[in-house]
């Protein structure tokens, strides 16, 4: 398992900091629209990501993690033909040109809530930190676009998918990495109509079972999976034993938060109720061989908020990762 980062440099001077800072993989976001993600221009994107000594392990789909409103293919989570049929198309050819251009692997979301957060709190030193809670949330939550959506309806959708873009990633060797429901809701009630199906233990290994192929499996958001848990601090390290024994973890955001399920805040990687040392041992022992990069993380003070925190971090995950492999 190594470094590596989905922070989208704004210019050539981020990934210059990214190489001084010891990063040599990313999840890229190449420019433009999906309609500029030919063969010819992801390899081009790779091969200048490459220039500074990067490695493009993953990219996006345009399936991201916006509310359902916001989405680039909207049809495929609304379930409306022919459109989504249209839009999946769209994402099988995306997977074409990534094994063509030697991208190995694409992460997304299936999503009609987006994620979901109350008011930001103060963290350490007063740095600003995304928080949940759901007793807040609930008191504003109108239905979005979608309308209600139980859980039968969201599998029919989320396996109309997977049915026909998992056998294209089969034949293209690239793995396909989905995140989890960010944050889990109460079920069946769910949240704003919506039943987050993905938002379980159980609902991602019901998830993984809607396919055989070695190239189905999770980009592993560590926050997100400890969100769904009654005590992340005692229950996370079998959970990444369960999916990382089977190898169905793809890319981990290696993240902590304090709290419990339906009410946390995320905290910096060293201050949370998970020991991100046990954590990464237990990827180590499971045999995890890709990336562990900062999700989100505490916006501190400064010049550039957002990469202080995460340089803060990528320095405690590369330490970690170097002191849990060397005792080996």
């Amino acid at each position: 398992m190594h470094l590596g980062t989905q922070f989208s440099p704004r210019s050539d001077e981020d990934l210059r900091v990214f190489a001084q800072l010891g990063i040599e993989h990313i999840c890229g976001y190449p420019p433009g629209t999906q309609k500029n993600w030919t063969a010819e221009n992801l390899t081009r994107y790779r091969e200048h990501i490459e220039s500074f000594g990067i490695t493009v392990d993953v990219i996006p789909l345009p399936l991201s993690s916006h509310e359902i409103s916001k989405a680039e293919n909207p049809n495929i989570m609304l379930g409306k033909s022919p459109e989504r049929d249209r839009e999946i198309e769209d994402v099988c050819n995306i997977i074409r040109a990534c094994a063509e251009a030697g991208i190995p692997a694409v992460k997304y979301n299936m999503t009609l809530l987006g994620v979901v957060s109350t008011e930001r709190q103060a963290w350490r030193g007063g740095a600003s930190s995304r928080a949940f809670n759901y007793a807040t949330a609930v008191q504003d939550s109108p239905l979005t676009i979608a309308g209600e959506v139980d859980a039968d309806t969201m599998w029919e959708r989320i396996d109309y998918f997977i049915q026909r873009v998992v056998p294209v990633a089969d034949e293209n060797k690239i793995r396909m990495a989905c995140h989890p429901h960010d944050p889990g809701m109460p079920r069946p009630d769910g949240f704003r109509g919506v039943d987050r199906v993905l938002g379980s233990v159980d609902g991602l290994k019901k998830f993984m079972d809607l396919h055989t192929s070695p190239y189905h499996g999770l980009n592993f958001c560590q926050g997100t999976v400890s969100e769904m848990l009654e005590k992340p601090g005692e229950e996370i390290y079998d959970v990444i034993r369960y999916f990382g024994s089977r190898n169905k973890i793809f890319n981990v955001h290696f993240r902590n938060i304090q709290g419990t399920f339906l009410d946390f805040v995320e905290t910096f990687i060293d201050d949370g109720d998970v020991d991100m040392f046990k954590a990464a041992e237990v990827y180590n022992e499971v045999g995890y061989p890709y990336m562990l990069m900062p999700d989100h993380v505490p916006e501190m003070a400064g010049d550039n908020p957002r990469m202080v925190g995460f340089a803060y971090t990528y320095g405690y995950i590369k330490a970690v990762i170097e002191a849990v492999t060397r005792s080996n």
